[in-house]
């Protein structure tokens, strides 16, 4: 075959056969009694090979390799194919999700969307302060998305506590920080609770009293206590568990004595504490621990548990109900 019928079945163009013979990839077997090229039936399988290779990601020098080195292994170069397209495609999606971004901005002109850009860049950034800074620019100008996943990401404290400000003020970002709470990495879910705790709104509350039964302890303790501190009752069961555990004991003994403010709930309160007291499970320090907390429960439950312990057998908690009585007035 001619070299036009080889480009006419093989779709590739003449041109671009005569650049494959000119690296050596394609050699002709033979020329006609005028001097054309001619192409045999394995010249033609060659071509369709080069195409194939081609089609995968492969360069010319690659493809050369791959089909004349006898010693050529494939797995290694598709290996390397394997890694590059997974780079591109990892680049592609970022530059996806700025554009998004981008576009959420709903830009009016190209100085706009340049602006943006510059803030994404510079939380982005691996200074500090840079990413600092474009936390605290404009809530309008930084879209709401970039900065929920920002916080999300963020280990430096001080420019996740700009993050969360950002986020608290934009009044959006509770979808995204809900996907936080299920992550599978411990930082990130105890970042999505703390933007989350930091955030006005009803969504946002709805997904702390969610997350009072998340199977993440830290998440479930700054959940209740944020409720707590909002007069939620359901945090009740949580700071209890708190203090039994020893985790921010000294923060949730206060949310308790917050949600204790009438009759009903200090009674409530006080009767769970006592029965973690007399629960046979729970050791000498928790129990330490829970008499401390019935210190700021008002009312004559907490009182009459803090007599019946005066005569407890651990002396530490006796000492500590013998205390707390002379401070109420009723030892």
């Amino acid at each position: 075959m001619l070299i036009g019928e080889v480009a006419r079945r093989s779709g590739v163009s003449a041109r671009m056969l005569r650049h494959y013979e000119s690296l050596g990839l394609v050699r002709p077997s033979g020329r006609t009694g005028s001097g054309y090229r001619e192409y045999s039936g394995e010249d033609v399988r060659r071509i369709f090979h080069i195409e194939s290779l081609r089609a995968m990601g492969l360069s010319l020098r690659e493809i050369g390799r791959a089909l004349d080195d006898p010693g050529f292994t494939p797995a290694d170069l598709v290996d390397d194919l394997i890694r590059r397209t997974r780079e591109r495609i990892a680049a592609e999606t970022e530059l996806l999700i700025r554009l998004d971004r981008v576009h959420a901005t709903d830009p009016a002109g190209w100085e706009d969307v340049l602006q943006v850009l510059a803030l994404l860049r510079a939380l982005g950034s691996t200074s500090a302060g840079t990413r600092q800074r474009a936390a605290l620019a404009s809530v309008d100008e930084v879209p709401v998305k970039a900065l929920a996943q920002a916080a999300l990401g963020e280990g430096d404290p001080y420019v996740a506590g700009a993050l969360r400000w950002a986020l608290s003020r934009s009044g959006g970002g509770a979808a995204l920080l809900a996907e936080g709470l299920g992550s599978p990495v411990a930082a990130v879910r105890e970042r999505a609770v703390r933007a989350l705790a930091e955030m006005p709104g009803r969504e946002a509350a709805t997904l702390l009293r969610d997350a009072l039964v998340s199977p993440d302890a830290v998440v479930r303790g700054r959940a209740a206590l944020t409720l707590g501190a909002r007069g939620e009752a359901a945090a009740i069961p949580v700071l209890v568990d708190m203090i039994v555990a020893g985790s921010n004991d000294t923060d949730a003994a206060d949310a308790l004595s917050v949600l204790a403010g009438d009759d009903a709930a200090a009674d409530r309160i006080a009767s769970l504490l006592v029965g973690r007291i007399g629960d046979g499970t729970t050791g000498q320090p928790a129990r330490g621990r829970l008499t401390q907390a019935l210190a700021g429960i008002p009312g004559a439950t907490a009182s009459r548990a803090l007599a019946d312990l005066v005569g407890d057998a651990d002396r530490a908690v006796a000492l500590t109900a013998a205390y707390l009585l002379r401070l109420r007035g009723d030892g």
